[in-house]
């Protein structure tokens, strides 16, 4: 699971996601949200599942369950109830967009170095980049099941295993043999380019740190507008941890449900 977490990372430049014990975080350069249960979001329900069989349930108009057995609650409490679940019917699958777009990100960085060399027509950057499609493609199929969004320890705990059993090591090979094919193509267009430059090796480095400061910049400002959402998505969950703070007071049966746990950087 670690694996999976410090990738994503390096991917995104925006968040980094842990794994402790028993607990999912996401954590940004000001604040740290940790995932104590799992969330299953259906178009008509809310379902939080605690300790493994224990499960609270949410419609959409604030009626609450609890182990199939309806609670009773006051008019302001089935609103305040409404809210927090609309609330998470909106934000938690924001957590999927921003990872699917870390993957992108690597797209875009590997599309950028093949334009300028010359690679696109090389069959291993063509692997390399059909899986990093086959990534995003588990990404969104990790968050979206059978019609409904989920999260939380259990589902990113198999995505994790997923990843280090059958992505990792092709990963590491879908590189390898990138930069193995890739020499000879590179050492030619690097020819040409000193060509061009007229023997030249001064105009010929300036020429590689232009090429690579525009591919830099690219992908540079892609991962800081990532930054942002991330940064933003964690202040959002702030306001999601306030509102589970205040129904577990008003409806006490519901402190063993609260879905997250949230602390300043």
């Amino acid at each position: 699971m670690r694996n999976t977490i410090i990738s994503l990372a390096i991917l995104s430049s925006a968040s980094v996601y842990a794994h402790h014990d028993h607990d999912f975080s996401i954590t940004t350069d000001n604040c740290q949200v940790e995932f104590q249960n799992n969330v299953k979001i259906t178009p008509q329900e809310v379902y939080i599942t605690h300790s493994g069989d224990q499960q609270m349930m949410i419609t959409t108009n604030g009626t609450l369950h609890i182990n199939n057995k309806a609670i009773s609650v006051t008019p302001e409490q089935q609103q305040a109830l409404a809210l927090y679940a609309e609330t998470l019917r909106v934000e938690l699958p924001k957590v999927a967009d921003v990872a699917s777009e870390a993957v992108s990100i690597a797209s875009v960085a590997l599309d950028e170095v093949a334009t300028a060399f010359s690679l696109d027509s090389l069959d291993s950057l063509d692997d390399l980049s059909g899986l990093l499609d086959e990534l995003n493609s588990e990404v969104h199929n990790t968050f979206y099941q059978e019609g409904s969004f989920v999260m939380g320890e259990q589902v990113m705990s198999n995505f994790g295993e997923k990843f280090e059993h059958e992505f990792e090591s092709r990963v590491e090979s879908a590189i390898k043999n990138a930069m193995f094919e890739s020499i000879g193509s590179l050492l030619m267009s690097i020819g040409s380019e000193m060509k061009h430059a007229n023997g030249d090796f001064n105009a010929f480095e300036q020429r590689m740190e232009k090429l690579g400061e525009s591919i830099e910049q690219r992908v540079t400002v892609q991962a800081e507008q990532l930054e942002l959402r991330a940064e933003s998505l964690c202040h959002q969950f702030e306001q999601i941890a306030i509102q589970e703070e205040r129904l577990s007071q008003s409806i006490p049966t519901l402190s063993g449900y609260t879905l997250m746990r949230y602390s300043v950087q």
